[in-house]
């Protein structure tokens, strides 16, 4: 793997169309859960934040590295975000900082390899569901968010935004009746996924628990071709306070 360093790089935060059907994703939504506007999903600001990271190690780190992306305090809607690396020890974090008083809003911890697939704890085991990687689930999950590194689609490479946002499609479509907040992944590459393959999502709740509101906790292995190529522990508050 490349061993540059990840630069700073800036952008102004969006929500797509689509988060509109999690009501925290717009203006209405959010007040009435006691924010000022709307929240940007937190997959978005995950895609900003890979951003240093993939031009900086390229596509060894889209094959076999990975990172924990936890959302501490909310990004709004046309917010300006810096993703701003900091490098600690032999560990390479980037912050998402914005002009609110508390920072960094975000922080995601960029691993340089992963360990091999580790399988599904024991248990609720959730429907499987399939999609084809294409479109927004393919090379343009980033660039519809203005996330614009050109290499997804020059190497016709799936977006690793990707990964969290339909592990977000499990909660929102099998488990949450509600607003909703995505708020931390563990996420591992396996492999170089393009774009056009068919993926198979198998997943399971394996923790819930109270912490400022109702908590889930999701392993999820996403397939193609028969092989784990991303696996995700998947943290999200599914009933708010």
């Amino acid at each position: 793997m490349n061993d540059a360093l990840p630069a700073p790089w800036t952008v102004t935060a969006q929500n797509l169309p689509e988060h509109r059907r999690n009501p925290i994703h717009t203006d209405e939504g959010a007040r009435a859960a006691g924010f000022p506007r709307a929240l940007v999903a937190g997959v978005t600001t995950y895609a900003y934040l890979t951003h240093p990271v993939v031009a900086a190690w390229g596509t060894s780190w889209l094959e076999n590295g990975g990172g924990e992306v936890r959302f501490r305090k909310p990004v709004f809607d046309q917010d300006t975000v810096l993703c701003e690396p900091l490098v600690k020890d032999d560990s390479v974090f980037i912050h998402a900082i914005t002009s609110e008083p508390e920072q960094p809003r975000v922080v995601f911890e960029a691993f340089r390899s992963s360990p091999t697939v580790i399988a599904i704890r024991t248990g609720q085991v959730l429907r499987t569901v399939e999609y084809t990687l294409e479109g927004e689930h393919g090379t343009d999950r980033g660039l519809l968010a203005g996330e614009d590194l050109p290499l997804y689609r020059e190497h016709n490479l799936v977006h690793p935004a990707v990964w969290p946002t339909l592990a977000n499609d499990v909660v929102h479509t099998q488990i949450a009746t509600g607003s909703w907040v995505h708020t931390r992944s563990i996420i591992r590459h396996h492999g170089l996924v393009h774009a056009g393959a068919m993926c198979r999502i198998e997943s399971a709740i394996v923790d819930r628990f109270n912490a400022g509101g109702e908590r889930v906790v999701l392993d999820l292995h996403f397939i193609v071709d028969n092989t784990v190529v991303t696996s995700i522990e998947h943290e999200a508050i599914i009933k708010l306070p």
